[in-house]
């Protein structure tokens, strides 16, 4: 593409764009021809800004033309203000759409790592040779009679539930983040998560201590884990948009399949926030075990639940969780 001709041609119309764009910031009001006007200059310069960018990647013109669209835009919208109604549709539209749309991406990390932890947990259990292999005798008798219990009581709880809600939200981040190589390094997490959990349900289960294991496990573990296979999933539904980005061209489906997941990970933080406080407060406390891994069960039902009913609604409407989606770059068709 020539871009001087390409400038020549379309500066008449930017110039009369940045005109309204400006007298649209004074007291006086555009009328409405006017208006109506800077709307289609405004949807006409979009994609000249479209077509620089994918054609002749000229900066200069790239910035310029960005700042009118931003400006022009600004104007066209009303310049919205993002308060708590949008942090309730986040909750309500956003979130739930994007977890429902990566479902079975969850899923499968979900068996996964069930998969590969009980065949884990099995070969250890029945393996005195392995179990040697991984301590002493006394180093596994301690961590099974006392360290492993111990464990959830040995800080205060508040602390304590601070640093177990920042290792699980790195563990999601990271799973998310290494998604986009193609998802193998997601797994790769998957599995070194997988196989922490049964080495300790193998060792566990040697020493007869299997109820103890689980009963310190589910009230927290269903949720928490939960949460890690939805990052997970979404890591390596970006990971499966590089290799079949479909009808879309590969950057714009990374795009909005990236704004999409990082809905995921934000909303994951209050899950994260749920997890650590029953971590804290509820896996170490004098409750009995069955009340303790009932309310491990009520909140693993709530999430899903919420994801299931509101995700499926947003997803039938047509949401995608894409954070951006009302702010995407609006285009003239042209021929």
């Amino acid at each position: 593409m020539d871009i001087d001709a390409f400038v020549a041609a379309h500066a008449p119309a930017w110039y009369r764009l940045e005109r309204l764009v400006k007298r649209a910031g004074r007291p006086k009001r555009l009328s409405g021809d006017e208006l109506d006007e800077l709307v289609d200059l405004y949807q006409r310069t979009a994609t000249h800004l479209s077509v620089v960018r994918t054609s002749s990647p000229d900066p200069a013109l790239v910035d310029r033309l960005s700042s009118l669209t931003i400006r022009a835009r600004s104007v066209v919208t009303g310049g919205r203000v993002r308060g708590w109604p949008e942090v309730a549709r986040f909750f309500a539209v956003t979130f739930p759409a994007a977890v429902y749309r990566s479902r079975r991406w969850a899923i499968g990390a979900a068996v996964f790592t069930i998969v590969v932890a009980t065949a884990m947990g099995v070969w250890i259990a029945t393996h005195p040779e392995v179990q040697r292999s991984i301590a002493s005798p006394a180093e596994i008798r301690q961590l099974v009679e006392h360290d492993f219990e111990d464990y959830y009581s040995s800080a205060p709880a508040a602390s304590f539930g601070a640093r177990v809600f920042f290792n699980n939200a790195w563990v999601a981040i990271l799973a998310f983040a290494v998604g986009i190589l193609l998802a193998f390094p997601t797994v790769w997490v998957l599995f070194q998560n997988a196989a922490n959990v049964g080495v300790a349900a193998g060792l566990m289960a040697a020493h007869h201590k299997l109820g103890l294991f689980f009963g310190l496990i589910l009230p927290h573990g269903l949720l928490e884990l939960t949460a890690i296979f939805v990052a997970a999933g979404v890591g390596m539904r970006i990971g499966w948009t590089v290799i079949d980005p479909g009808p879309r061209r590969r950057a714009d489906a990374l795009a909005e399949e990236g704004r999409a997941c990082v809905a995921v990970v934000l909303g994951l933080v209050l899950v994260f926030a749920v997890a650590g406080f029953t971590e804290a407060f509820v896996t170490p406390s004098g409750l009995p075990t069955w009340a303790r891994v009932a309310w491990g069960v009520a909140i693993e039902l709530a999430f899903l639940g919420y994801v299931t009913v509101l995700g499926r609604r947003a997803a039938r409407a047509g949401e995608t969780g894409d954070l951006l989606a009302d702010l995407r770059g609006d285009r003239e068709i042209t021929t």
